[in-house]
């Protein structure tokens, strides 16, 4: 039907109500974003409030804040109110968005004096969370329910220590059985695209992913954290595992819409990340290690990094990078803001390293880290090894080196002494020697002992944990065109028996001549060391020696504050890794199919050097033992235990026959269901040959010797077995 004219209206009249018409959609569709083209400004709060005539000077300091992380575009805007004083707060436009994001993530809650900090935000959020739509009545969170979560150091009650072993596409975690073999406690298939990890402590198992990093724990073994770093290739930790570096040689690069990853980090290498939150710190480019850019014969020399390429200090509140020949950089965390807001000039700077434990100085009540470096002969001016002391960084020590090749620096685990090795070459720069310059760190003054009776170059040098003893191997100049590499020789240095607390000289102990071996792996509890020959086709010597040998001491030895012995020696074809247990009880070798494909596998050793067992592995990558976290007995408490160390393994002992007897049974029942199974079968077996014989009127067959329905021919055997159920030990005076 046509619409009719006469049902329209009047003039004048409508008989529908404006606010009864629901417009939502037409809004929806047709609203004005009035964020779009303001993500450049920002809202700079927390200032002082200032006289007029001090806004201008106010302008510039905050300025110089604000240009720091961008260029602005145009003046700022800080208004006045009606009493001539500025009101506290500005407004400044960036010239990219980008620069606006890093200004509110670098500045904002950057203290300006001891009054006043400042606050960097979005005009858009200050827009949006002013608006009278915005619900500004508090809301009481709502908490979830509690959920509890697993033990992350589960492990550390055993006395057992665990190890990772990965193989082929698996990762597995072991117990270490002293007889038994690995014990199973996790297997998973490609639970690692590139490696493996054990974080410091051993709280966590890292697996490193094409994008990025994963953390695993507890008894489950489930995932603690991820951190998304795509194309990352290498980790690591920080001493106390709160914080975690990621590398790429590729520079990242990072989508606006990523979910993690903020545009900050496009272009960049390294990422800082706090493990506790999973956050983003900071990010960085790589600097590469100076050197030509060919080689002799013109070819194109891979660019080197130098890794870690961020050091921390022992407690994680600092962490350092070096830009080579120029400067060391020092942030604070968590912050990651530059200590002093400026890097630390070192012209010439080739490596540096912080103290592995908090220093412990003569007369130095304040705290401090402390970090050594070096420096080579600039000109006229000598080479420099120094101790600098932060946050003051004051310089606590200096020695002016001559002739210097290269240095390589050394601390001991307990920061009472740092090692330089200093490679001299003569003044015809035809011969290198060796010197060792020991700080003396803990006394006043830290004074420098020189060891110079070292006729040949070091190749390798380690200190004894938490003790004063070292080892180091030299060796003498490769013949031009040789091919077999020159004899080596290890010795073995300790102090001079003088009062404690005060601790000698260093001395000679012994020099072993032509030996093959280039590598030193001492005991986390010190005292036994082993010298060995890895990564080599030729030798695959293990040397085990005791520093602390309870047997008679030469005469020449009486002065010193060791006694060497040799325990054992072994070899383990192939070996290209070794590495102590957390107990210093074992030793483990292997051959990983990274570096060749011969009898790749694992031995294992006490630490006397006796071998316990010997294990094939098929394409074996890694075995790594867990860390244990340091103890948390103080020294009384870990004297009494000593003292009383018998009564304590009689506790581990029972617990270790326990678990072999309850081996034992496992192993008794499942002999025992076998011979059910085979018995029953037997009976069933007899039974159907007794019925066929019977349908085809066979007389009865004597399956046993004797007739199947006559067991009195039998022969039955009595077997009495003693056994010790308990034994008492008593001590008669």
């Amino acid at each position: 039907m046509a619409p009719s004219f006469q049902d329209l209206p009047q003039d004048g009249v409508d008989d529908h109500d404006e606010d009864e018409i629901d417009f939502s959609d037409l809004q929806e569709a047709y609203n004005v974003h009035l964020e779009e083209g303001l993500d450049t400004f920002v809202v700079v709060d927390g200032l002082p409030v200032v006289p007029e005539e001090s806004r201008e000077k106010l302008t510039k300091f905050v300025g110089r804040k604000l240009t720091s992380v961008g260029r602005l575009k145009g003046e700022m805007f800080m208004p006045i109110d009606d009493s001539g004083k500025t009101q506290g707060f500005a407004f400044v436009e960036y010239e990219s968005p980008d620069q606006a994001a890093a200004a509110i993530k670098q500045l904002h809650g950057v203290p300006l004096d001891k009054k006043h900090t400042m606050a960097v935000n979005k005009l858009t959020d200050i827009d949006r969370y002013g608006n009278a739509d915005f619900d500004d009545e508090y809301h009481a969170p709502v908490l979830p329910d509690f959920a509890e979560k697993e033990h992350l150091r589960w492990w550390v009650g055993d006395g057992r220590d665990q190890l990772a072993m990965y193989r082929n596409d698996m990762v597995g975690v072991f117990w270490n059985e002293k007889e038994e073999g690995l014990e199973n406690c996790v297997d998973r298939e490609h639970w690692t695209e590139a490696f493996v990890q054990w974080s410091p402590l051993g709280t966590y198992l890292t697996s490193v992913h094409s994008q990025g990093v994963q953390l695993w724990g507890g008894p489950s073994w489930t995932r603690q954290m991820r951190f998304a770093h795509p194309g990352v290739n290498l980790v690591d930790f920080s001493p106390n595992e709160n914080y975690l570096v990621t590398w790429s040689h590729r520079p990242l690069t990072v989508d606006e819409n990523h979910p993690i990853l903020s545009v900050e980090e496009d272009g960049k290498n390294y990422i800082i990340w706090d493990i506790a939150t999973g956050k983003v710190l900071r990010s960085f480019v790589t600097i590469d290690l100076p050197g030509p850019p060919t080689d002799a014969e013109g070819n194109p020399v891979k660019k080197k990094i130098q890794w870690p390429a961020f050091k921390w200090s022992a407690d994680d509140k600092y962490v350092a990078r070096m830009t080579p020949a120029q400067s060391v950089s020092v942030y604070e965390l968590p912050r990651m803001n530059l200590l002093d807001k400026q890097s630390i000039k070192i012209e010439g700077i080739i490596d540096f390293e912080w103290s592995p434990a908090t220093p412990q100085r003569d007369s130095k009540k304040d705290y401090e880290q402390l970090f050594c470096f070096w420096t080579p002969e600039l000109g006229s001016n000598p080479a420099k090894v120094g101790l600098m002391s932060i946050p003051s960084k004051e310089i606590v020590r200096t020695r002016n080196l001559f002739n210097v090749s290269d240095a390589k620096l050394h601390w001991q685990s307990d920061a009472k002494y740092v090692c330089v090795k200093v490679d001299r070459h003569s003044k015809s720069k035809k011969s290198l020697a060796t010197n060792l310059e020991i700080f003396r760190v803990q006394e006043k003054g830290v004074p420098v002992e020189v060891v110079d009776a070292i006729k040949d170059t070091v190749i390798n040098f380690a200190w004894e944990p938490h003790g004063d003893r070292f080892v180091l191997i030299t060796a003498g100049e490769v013949p031009v065109g040789a091919a077999v590499p020159p004899k080596t020789s290890i010795s073995f240095f300790c102090p001079e028996k003088v009062k404690p607390p005060a601790v000698g000289n260093f001395k000679l102990i012994k020099t072993i001549d032509k030996k093959n071996s280039n590598a030193i792996y001492w005991s986390p509890k010190g005292r036994f060391v082993v010298v060995a020959t890895v990564h080599s086709n030729q030798s695959f010597d293990l040397d085990f020696w005791d520093l602390d040998f309870e047997g008679e001491k030469e005469e020449k030895d009486k002065d010193l504050t060791a006694n060497l012995q040799l325990m054992a020696t072994g070899d383990h074809y192939g070996v290209t890794d070794i590495e102590w247990d957390p107990s210093g009880r074992y030793v483990i070798t292997s051959a990983s199919v990274w570096k060749h494909q011969m009898e790749n596998g694992y031995h294992l050793y006490d630490f006397k050097g006796e071998l316990l067992r010997e294990e094939p592995v098929e394409k074996i990558k890694q075995l790594l033992w867990r860390p244990r976290p340091t103890t948390m007995l103080s020294k009384d408490e870990q004297k009494k235990i000593r003292k009383n160390l018998r009564e304590y393994s009689r506790v581990f002992d029972q617990e270790d026959e326990d678990r072999k007897n309850t081996a034992n049974r496992e192993v008794i029942e499942r002999r025992r269901r076998a011979l059910e199974e085979w018995l029953a079968w037997r009976r069933a077996t007899e039974e159907d040959v007794r019925e066929e014989r019977s349908e085809l009127g066979l007389e009865k067959l004597d399956i046993n010797g004797v007739d199947g329905d006559d067991e009195a021919g039998g022969e039955y055997v009595e077997e009495i077995v003693e056994e010790i159920i308990d034994e008492t030990e008593e001590v008669v005076t």
